[in-house]
């Protein structure tokens, strides 16, 4: 699928933290605090969460990207502000209903991962679908060094990813992973060439755009849920979204094309 991507218009333009365009069913949004390393304050999270809630009712799936050297270094430290316990309780719920519109939102997404993945970043980056990361990727979660802990998300998202083990290692001694390191230990799915991630994103992007709808949105809503449930209780549910799905009438054309031999079979890539 080829993409030209073309700015995008009304309250998406807006958004002066981001940089957003469309190409088709694809939109490409761009974390945009590059002299900052693109570090996460409030105002950058919640167009973030406005981003994603708008997005055109045509595109099927989203790249997340950052502008610059990096991807997301993690919290705006300088914003940092005092919050009694109640106030931080606030924040943190507040953080939480923003990863919650990316990973259970309309569309999946592909984030593209370069330079520093940190902190919050990483907590952002969990939260969507498919991770590409390119050579120059190191993550890190550098929050026990600041006398804070994650509350973004990351204490739920990232040990399903690396484990309870890994993240207590990276969060109490400071440990970094390289790029090759969170591949094996799936922070990321994919590991490319610098410079070469934008275009494995919009490749995939692509294909995921032409699925059918209720397809992604099973396996963007129900799939997490599934695993978290007992085995009995997560079978009934898969049975329950797979006669939803296989009802939908974009799952019956898909599949008389495959038997009438109008679909490809699958095959190595």
């Amino acid at each position: 699928m080829s993409l030209q991507f073309q700015p995008a218009e009304g309250l998406l333009a807006q958004l002066d933290l981001l940089k957003i365009e469309l190409a088709g069913p694809v939109a490409h949004v761009r974390l945009n605090r590059p002299a900052k390393r693109n570090a996460i304050n409030d105002a950058l999270v919640q167009q973030l969460q406005t981003a994603m809630v708008n997005l055109p009712k045509g595109v099927g799936a989203a790249v997340l990207s950052g502008e610059g050297e990096h991807f997301c270094a993690g919290l705006d430290l300088s914003e940092l502000s005092e919050r009694s316990v109640a106030e931080g309780i606030y924040h943190s719920r507040l953080w939480h209903g923003v990863m919650d519109s990316l990973q259970f939102g309309r569309v999946p997404i592909v984030s593209v991962l370069h330079g520093a993945v940190v902190g919050g970043g990483l907590e952002i980056a969990s939260s969507t679908h498919i991770r590409v990361a390119e050579a120059s990727t190191y993550y890190g979660l550098p929050e026990g060094q600041r006398g804070i802990f994650v509350g973004g998300g990351g204490s739920a998202r990232v040990p399903r990813l690396v484990g309870v083990a890994c993240m207590a290692d990276m969060m109490l001694t400071g440990r970094v992973l390289d790029a090759q390191e969170g591949l094996q230990r799936g922070l990321s799915q994919y590991l490319v060439p610098e410079g070469q991630g934008l275009a494995k994103a919009f490749e995939l992007a692509g294909k995921i755009a032409q699925n059918a709808p209720l397809s992604n949105f099973a396996v963007m809503q129900a799939l997490p849920r599934i695993a978290d449930l007992s085995q009995p209780d997560g079978l009934f549910v898969e049975s329950l979204m797979a006669a939803i799905a296989q009802g939908d009438d974009a799952a019956k054309e898909r599949v008389r094309a495959f038997l009438d031999k109008r679909a490809g079979k699958v095959k190595p890539a």
